[in-house]
């Protein structure tokens, strides 16, 4: 595929923390918050249909993508929401529609709690869901505490058999034919290149803390707004029967609609017919 040519591109200053943030199209606005340990190229396929109708706005978590920070309390759920939320008002964007995936969806809910009044709509696409643990990450997050945790996890990220396990990216995907190429240059190619990138991805491990996340068993109810929920019917991460009981914590549910032969990054592999549904929620 062709990349996106967005419109522009920078980097916003947020007291310690610089966000890196794209945008592209016109019209009302829909701002992405991707997943571990990507950055926000990962949505341009679904932008792509999206942008002759609406402004798209992706940001990269800090830690991960061109995103970073300078304390730790940058990297942790709470503090990205904040350094998103003053990205968002020096852009002027408002109101929006926000999309997360994965921990870009635990984040993405940790905004919109302060930032409800510009916060429009949710769209929650397989995302942690509390007092559930994803697999192998809770032991990711004791591996970055040890001394030389990145030479180890880039030699992890050398190994293609690694790659498709599920330890690596074998439970993300459907067809595991996607973890090669294109997205091995987007995502891993850069951790392997980069002590900066992979130093940075061991802080956001150390700093996403699940006793936040259980919080959200009652933080749920706060989130009025309408929410959208896109979800992979094959993923063992975020469990769809788990999903579905979180739901029913939320007050304004405009729908769940499960996507099948889909795990993790379905969006990856079903951009258009992701696309399909945040638009016409967005329209909604």
């Amino acid at each position: 595929m062709d990349e996106l040519d967005f419109v522009s591109e920078g980097n916003s200053r947020c007291d310690t923390a610089s966000v890196h943030w794209r945008k592209i199209g016109s019209g009302p606005a829909i701002v992405f918050l991707h997943g571990f340990p990507l950055s926000g190229r990962t949505w341009d396929e679904v932008i792509r249909p999206l942008s002759p109708h609406f402004t798209c706005y992706t940001l990269d978590l800090i830690g991960l993508g061109e995103s970073f920070g300078s304390v730790d309390v940058d990297y942790s759920s709470q503090g990205q929401a904040r350094a998103f939320q003053a990205t968002l008002s020096q852009l002027g964007v408002t109101p929006y529609t926000l999309v997360g995936n994965d921990t870009g969806g635990w984040i993405a809910r940790e905004l919109a709690l302060i930032d409800r009044q510009r916060v429009a709509r949710l769209v929650l696409t397989n995302t942690e869901i509390p007092l559930h643990r994803p697999p192998w990450i809770p032991m990711y997050q004791v591996m970055a505490q040890v001394p030389g945790a990145a030479i180890v996890f880039q030699r992890l990220l050398r190994s293609r058999w690694y790659l498709r396990t599920t330890l690596g990216f074998g439970g993300c995907f459907y067809d595991l034919a996607h973890i090669d190429g294109e997205f091995h240059e987007r995502f891993v190619a850069p951790l392997l290149a980069s002590r900066q990138r992979i130093e940075g991805l061991l802080r956001f491990l150390r700093n996403m803390k699940f006793a936040r996340l259980d919080e959200f068993k009652d933080l749920h109810r706060q989130l009025d707004m309408p929410t959208l929920f896109l979800w992979g019917a094959d993923d063992a991460i975020f469990p769809e029967v788990h999903a579905r009981a979180m739901v029913e914590q939320f007050p304004q549910v405009a729908g769940f609609h499960s996507i099948a032969k889909a795990k993790l990054f379905f969006y990856e592999e079903q951009p258009l017919q992701v696309a399909q549904q945040i638009e016409e929620f967005a329209r909604s």
